[in-house]
Formats: C-alpha cells, sequence, structure tokens
C-alpha cells in the first residue's frame, strides 16, 4: 500500500469500490445488521457516548443548523478523507461500519459502555477553572481571559484515549474479534489497548516506533505488564507513521480474525467519523459543565493536534456553534523554517496517507517528509481529513509551538498549577503566550488537557535546567 501519493499521480478514484456497498455475506454476526439510508439532511452521524443532561437537549435544538454532513456518504469531508485501502480490507471497513451504525442505536451496547465510562474509567472528567494560569496571563490592567482545563488527564490510563479504546474493544467483541492491534507514538493509546484487552480478556499486539519505545520506556513497560505484545518497528524514522503503517500491514495479513483499535481520526473511513463519534463526549460534557459553571458556552477552545483525536473530541460538539472559535495547536519542532517539525496543517499539501486523504509532509515527488517533535504523540506527518476539512473551510484555526515552548509550558503548568501535563498538551498550553493577550477580559477559554505527563518525565529530564 502506497504510503503517500501526489494528487496530480494517482489513478482515478471512479476505479475505487464504493465505500458503501454492502456485502450480503453478513450472516455470521451476533447481531441483526440495521439499514441505514443516506438523507442528505442530516446533520450529523449517530453517535455513541455518555448521556446528556436533558436541560442541554433545549439549547441544541436553538443551534444553528449544520450545512453540510461530515463525513458524506462516501466517507469524505469535502474532498478529504475516503477509503485508499487495499481490496482486502474492504469488505473488513464495511464489516466495521455496518456494526458501528448499528450499535450505535442498540440500547443495551450504550448501557454497557455508559456504565463502563462511569465506572472504570472515570467520567465525567472535571472542568477545572484553573485560577493561578488565569491570573498568569492577566494583563496590567487586571483584564484577561479565564481559563478551564478539561481534564482528560484524570481518566484511567492517564489520557483522553481510554474513550476510544474501550468503545472499540466492545465493538470487536460484537464483532466476534478476539485478537486486537494497535498503533502507539507517545505509548497512550497503547496503555489504554492493552488496558481494555486485559479488562475484556483479548489478546493484544502493539506497533511501536523503536525510537518512541526508547523515549516513552515507562508506557512500554506498562503494556507488557498488562499482558500485551509490543512490536518494535525499525523501519522509516521508527516512530507513529512506521508503526501505524506496521499495524495495517499486520491487520490486512488476518483482517479474518482481528480488529484494529486506530487510536486517531486518522485513516481511511470509518475510522475519522468512529473515533471523533467515540471522543464527543468530551465536547458534550464541556458544553454541559460550562452551562452549569457560567451559565454559557465557552468562548475559545484550545487543543493540541497530531493526528487530532483530543482535539476533534472537544471540537465536534461546538462545530455548528459559530461563535465559538476552535484552535488547533501542532508541533513545530526546532521551527517551521527549519525542516524539524510536525505542523502538517500549516505546512502540508494535500496527498494520501494511510487509507485516506488529508494535508501531509511532503516532498515535490510525493514522498513523506519525516517529521519532528519532542512529543512523541504529536510526530506524524499526517493528520485527521476532518480536521483539514475544518481548516479549509475557515471553521477552525490552526497553529504551532516549538519544542522550547512547549517544555517552558510544561514546566509552568506544573509549577502554576500543580498539574503535570503531557507534552503534547503542552503545546496547546504554549500557545496561551500568544493567544491570552488577544483575548477580552473574561472570555472563556477551555483547553483540553489530553494526557498526563509522568511518561514525559523522562524526555524532560534531559532538556530543562531545574
Amino acid at each position: 500500500m502506497a504510503l503517500s501519493t501526489n494528487p496530480t499521480c494517482r489513478t482515478s478514484t471512479s476505479a475505487l469500490p464504493k465505500p458503501y456497498r454492502f456485502s450480503s455475506n453478513l450472516s455470521h454476526l451476533p447481531f441483526k445488521l440495521q439499514k441505514f439510508p443516506f438523507r442528505p439532511s442530516a446533520i450529523k452521524t449517530p453517535s455513541i457516548f455518555c448521556t446528556i443532561a436533558r436541560e442541554m437537549e433545549e439549547e441544541k435544538k436553538e443551534r444553528e443548523p449544520a450545512v453540510f454532513q461530515r463525513p458524506d456518504s462516501f466517507g469524505r469531508f469535502g474532498k478529504f478523507g475516503g477509503k485508499y485501502v487495499p481490496e482486502t480490507l474492504m469488505y473488513a471497513l464495511t464489516e466495521l461500519e455496518s456494526a458501528f451504525r448499528s450499535l450505535s442505536g442498540d440500547q443495551d451496547f450504550q448501557k454497557e459502555l455508559d456504565g463502563i465510562l462511569k465506572d472504570y474509567v472515570g467520567r465525567e472528567s472535571p472542568l477545572y477553572f484553573a485560577e493561578r494560569l488565569t491570573m498568569h496571563y492577566k494583563r496590567p490592567n487586571g483584564e484577561g481571559p479565564d481559563i478551564y482545563l478539561k481534564r482528560e488527564d484524570l481518566n484511567h490510563t492517564g489520557a483522553h484515549k481510554i474513550n476510544n479504546a474501550v468503545a472499540q474493544a466492545l465493538l470487536a467483541k460484537r464483532l466476534g474479534k478476539k485478537r486486537i492491534i494497535a498503533e502507539t507514538g507517545a505509548g497512550q493509546h497503547g496503555v489504554a489497548t492493552a488496558t481494555v484487552c486485559a479488562r475484556f480478556g483479548l489478546q493484544c499486539v502493539v506497533y511501536m516506533g523503536a525510537q518512541d519505545m526508547e523515549r516513552q520506556a515507562l508506557n512500554v513497560f506498562r503494556m507488557r505488564l498488562l499482558g500485551a505484545e509490543v512490536r518494535a518497528v525499525h523501519s522509516g524514522t521508527a516512530t507513529l507513521k512506521d508503526a501505524t503503517s506496521e499495524a495495517i500491514r499486520d491487520w490486512v495479513t488476518n483482517v479474518e480474525s482481528t480488529h484494529y483499535i486506530l487510536g486517531s481520526v486518522a485513516g481511511p473511513h470509518p475510522y475519522p467519523m468512529m473515533v471523533r463519534e467515540f471522543h464527543a463526549v468530551i465536547g458534550k460534557e464541556t458544553r454541559k459543565q460550562a452551562l452549569e459553571k457560567w451559565g454559557g458556552k465557552p468562548d475559545v477552545l484550545v487543543a493540541c493536534v497530531g493526528g487530532g483525536s483530543n482535539a476533534m473530541g472537544l471540537f465536534h460538539e461546538f462545530v455548528d456553534d459559530k461563535d465559538v472559535r476552535m484552535i488547533g495547536v501542532e508541533a513545530a519542532g526546532f521551527g517551521l523554517d527549519s525542516g524539524k517539525h510536525a505542523a502538517t496543517l500549516t505546512k502540508g499539501e494535500v496527498g494520501v496517507l494511510h487509507g485516506a486523504m488529508s494535508y501531509l509532509l511532503q516532498d515535490e515527488d510525493g514522498q513523506i517528509i519525516e517529521p519532528h517533535s519532542i512529543s512523541a504523540g504529536l510526530d506524524y506527518p499526517g493528520v485527521g481529513p476532518e480536521h483539514s476539512f475544518l481548516k479549509d473551510i475557515g471553521r477552525a484555526e490552526y497553529y504551532s509551538c516549538t519544542d522550547e515552548e512547549a517544555l517552558e509550558a510544561f514546566k509552568r503548568l506544573s509549577r502554576l498549577e500543580g498539574i503535570i501535563p503531557a507534552l503534547e498538551t503542552s503545546h496547546a498550553l504554549a500557545f496561551l503566550e500568544k493567544l491570552c493577550p488577544t483575548l477580552p477580559n473574561g472570555a472563556k477559554l477551555v483547553l483540553n488537557c489530553s494526557g498526563r505527563g509522568d511518561k514525559d518525565v523522562h524526555t524532560a529530564i534531559k532538556h530543562l535546567q531545574l
């Protein structure tokens, strides 16, 4: 499977199998499939999430209706997304989408998922007013925004990744798949996957770049302690891109017995849609908590973006609220002009990677340019197709922060709030230095604290002089 291709050199997409062509050989599934005809008027695909408070529904009805469907019936967000995969995987993807849509309306599945999210994961996660961080960004006249942290770092396993891992593991069980594979960069998705496999008694194999295994040794040990087999990937730069490629190769080979728990809103349809819906609980909780705390919506949402799952989980609920700014922060590495960065939406061009069309870091020949970030979770040359779409239509804003800026933010939050953030989250925190001086007094800013920083202490020790 080609990892990247220049759009001007692609073969015609008319030869690709239609993504909604359902096979008649689905009788082996342990549940009845439902048909979901395409309705152009539909605003959103069905979602699986914790139950929203009833009072939130009235406000939702008053919001401006969406003018587009995300994704469309072919799994595309505008020109982005789709299914650029070998024929071997087409049936598995169709089966997966069918199961996802069927289970979205399954009350027993919903009840089981909600129970696990509440009692095992620890949802809902707090919306925490960062008082001292807020004071830090007050201007000399005492004005400035109010900063709130959505505490996904308090979830079981220490990051947002568990939301998606739990739901996909339950889905895999309904599909009768007993072997799970996953890719991981920072190790948080790998740990989450290993955790749910231990919880549900599933075989687990995690692919991880050899370089990432070295800088995330703690998470490697955690995965193995949980019973997962961690396979080192030495090809390419031995980071997240290469781990993802190896996981896809495994899936092609073992598609009948294996479910691939992809960890981000990337990859072929239905993964960008499905992972987004499993993380949408973040934004739904944020809307409810904001209404309880100050009687309104956030003015600004901020999240780090690698593949983009934590950001999309926060953004999705508010995409149709035009008065809510959505800001994603990428990794600028050594600087945007250094060639050593992972700022895909800032410096990338359109291409195909890991089964979907999106913005990529690529050269003139369509070959992947290796990314760099001090954060293993942001060290990826692509991005989820919905982020590319939101960038192109101007609905979301995307900026970047360097390794050095992220390290300073890592230290700043630790000392001001007693919260050690992940280096991924630290990139979003670093952007507050540029953002906060531009915001009006009392603006409500919610930053997704996507993970805790225990895993990054070993890396930080090498760079911070304390």
